[in-house]
C-alpha cells in the first residue's frame, strides 16, 4: 500500500504529520513517499506541481494531501499559484468524485453554529463533481498582460460547461452511495442541487440525473436550487442524506455544511477516480495565519486518512478504529482552539495543540 504524502503549505505539514503518526500506529504495511506541492514546490522547484511530485502521485495507490496556498504567492501568474497544484492533481489523476461527509459527533454539539436540537444526529454525505464546471470550462477569459495582472482590463470571464457522461458518472456515484447508506439505516435519498431556473448547464444536469435515477427507483430523488439548498442546510440540515452537485456549488455548500459539525477542522474528504484510487485531504485550507503555531486541528486530516483506508485500501476495520479513537478523544474533552465553545466557560474541556491531539488519538487507538 503505497501512499504519496504531499504536505503542502501553511498548516499542511503540521496536520499531515499527525495523520502519518496515526497510520504508523496501525502497523500496516504502508510505504510512504513525500514530495513538495503548492507554494513549497514553487519555492524549491519553480512550479506548484513539478514533474517529480506528479510522478510520485501517479505511482502511488493513494495520495494524502495537506493544503496549499500562501499570501506571498498571491501575485504570481495563475498557472504558478499554489492552488493550481490541487486542480492539476485532480485533472492528471482523473479524480472526478469528491466525497465530503458532514457528521456531527455528539461530543461537539455545543460547538456547532446551530442549536443542538437542529443538528443532533447529523450525518450528510455531499458528493461534488470535480473535473468539470466553471473551474475547467473552456475557453477562459484572458488577462490583459503577460504577468497575469488585470491592470487595464475591461472584462474577464469563465465558462461553465458539463457533458452528459460527466453528469452520469457523478450521479451514479451518488445513487450508489445512497444505496449503501440505506442498507445501514439511512433514508436512501439523493438531493440534486442545481440552478436549473437560470443556467442551461443546470437544465442538462437535472435531466441527466433524472435519467440515471431510473436505475435506482428504490431511492428517493429530489431537486433543489442552490440558493434554497444553502438555506435548507441551515434551517433543516437533517432533511438531507446524500447531496450531489457540480463543482462550484459543491465547493461552497460543503464548506457551509462543515460549520454544522462544529468546525471545518472536522471535515475530511476523498477525491476518487473510476477505480477508487483517491486523493484524501481535509476540506479546509492552508491557514497561513496560524501556520507554525502548533494550534491547528489535525482531526479532519486524520479522518481523511480513515477514508483512505476505507475507500482505496478496503480496510474498513482500520478506518473504523481511527474514527472510534477520534470520538474517544473528543469524549475525554480534548479540544483544539477551533472546537472550544465561544463565550462560555467549559471547565470539563481541555485545550490542546496539534501534536497533543495527534498523540491522544494514537493513545486511544492503541488502547482499543
Amino acid at each position: 500500500m503505497n501512499i504519496a504524502i504531499l504536505p503542502g503549505d501553511g498548516i499542511g505539514p503540521e496536520i499531515v504529520a499527525e495523520a502519518v503518526k496515526i497510520l504508523d500506529a496501525l502497523d500496516e504495511p504502508f510505504e510512504m513517499d513525500t514530495a513538495d506541492v503548492g507554494g513549497a514546490a514553487y519555492a524549491s522547484q519553480g512550479h506548484p506541481l513539478p514533474e517529480p511530485t506528479l510522478r510520485v502521485a501517479k505511482q502511488a495507490d493513494a495520495v494524502l494531501f495537506g493544503a496549499v496556498g500562501d499570501w506571498q504567492y498571491d501575485k504570481l501568474p495563475r498557472p504558478l499559484r499554489p492552488e493550481q497544484a490541487i486542480l492539476g492533481l485532480r485533472r492528471e489523476l482523473a479524480l472526478f468524485a469528491n466525497l465530503r461527509p458532514a457528521i456531527l459527533y455528539p461530543e461537539l454539539a455545543d460547538a456547532s453554529s446551530l442549536k443542538p436540537e437542529i443538528v443532533a444526529g447529523l450525518d450528510i454525505l455531499i458528493i461534488r463533481e470535480l473535473t468539470g464546471d466553471i473551474y475547467f470550462g473552456q475557453p477562459r477569459g484572458r488577462r490583459s498582460s503577460p504577468d497575469g495582472a488585470f491592470a487595464g482590463a475591461d472584462e474577464a470571464f469563465d465558462t461553465m460547461r458539463y457533458t452528459r457522461p460527466e453528469i452520469e458518472r457523478i450521479a451514479r456515484v451518488a445513487f450508489e452511495a445512497a444505496r449503501t447508506r440505506k442498507a445501514v439505516g439511512h433514508p436512501g435519498k439523493v438531493t440534486s442541487v442545481d440552478k436549473a431556473n437560470v443556467l442551461e448547464t443546470s437544465q442538462l444536469w437535472r435531466e441527466v440525473v433524472e435519467d440515471v435515477h431510473a436505475d435506482y427507483t428504490e431511492l428517493a430523488l429530489d431537486h433543489l436550487y442552490v440558493d434554497n439548498a444553502a438555506m435548507q442546510l441551515v434551517k433543516a440540515p437533517k432533511s438531507f442524506d446524500v447531496v450531489v452537485t457540480g463543482n462550484l456549488f459543491g465547493d461552497i455548500l460543503s464548506d457551509e455544511a462543515a460549520m454544522l459539525t462544529g468546525s471545518i477542522g472536522m471535515l475530511p474528504s476523498a477525491s476518487l477516480d473510476a477505480s477508487s484510487k483517491g486523493l484524501y485531504e481535509p476540506s479546509h485550507g492552508s491557514a497561513p495565519d496560524i501556520a507554525g503555531r502548533g494550534i491547528a486541528n489535525p482531526l479532519a486530516t486524520i479522518l481523511s486518512a480513515a477514508m483512505m483506508l476505507r475507500y482505496t485500501f478496503a480496510r474498513s476495520e482500520s478506518a473504523g478504529r481511527i474514527e472510534a479513537a477520534v470520538q474517544t478523544v473528543l469524549g475525554r474533552g480534548l479540544r483544539t482552539a477551533d472546537l472550544m465553545p465561544r463565550g462560555t466557560q467549559a471547565p470539563a474541556l481541555q485545550l490542546v495543540g496539534t501534536a497533543e491531539m495527534g498523540d491522544a488519538v494514537v493513545s486511544a487507538l492503541r488502547a482499543q
